[in-house]
């Protein structure tokens, strides 16, 4: 069975930055395009980042110029960098296909104060 297991976040102060893992079990992963999601209290999950297996990105509008996705087929690892982290970006994040699979991990909580 598929396995996405998030790390890296923790409490972080605005402007500060952290750098997500998520360690995918796809045995085709260099294959699949992947994602990041993130869910606020109350809000529905969105998307974040994505990146293509050719390499192409895209972008929520709110993150553009301070977050980066990337990856590593050899580890079966794709990374979200975080900079310039704002109050509005607290939130649990999740990785995923793209599209998205109906597995999903765990997510990693990530809480940035004012």
């Amino acid at each position: 069975q598929v396995q996405l297991v998030e790390s890296g976040g923790g409490l972080v102060q605005a402007g500060g930055s952290l750098k997500l893992s998520c360690l995918a079990s796809l045995s085709t992963f260099g294959h699949h395009d992947m994602a990041w999601h993130r869910q606020a209290p109350g809000k529905q999950r969105e998307l974040v980042a994505a990146l293509t297996s050719g390499g192409s990105t895209n972008y929520a509008d709110s993150v553009k110029g301070r977050f980066n996705i990337s990856r590593d087929n050899g580890e079966n690892t794709v990374y979200l960098q975080m900079n310039s982290l704002k109050p509005e970006d607290t939130a649990v994040y999740y990785c995923n296909t793209y599209p998205q699979m109906s597995v999903w991990g765990q997510g990693t909580q990530v809480t940035v104060s004012s």
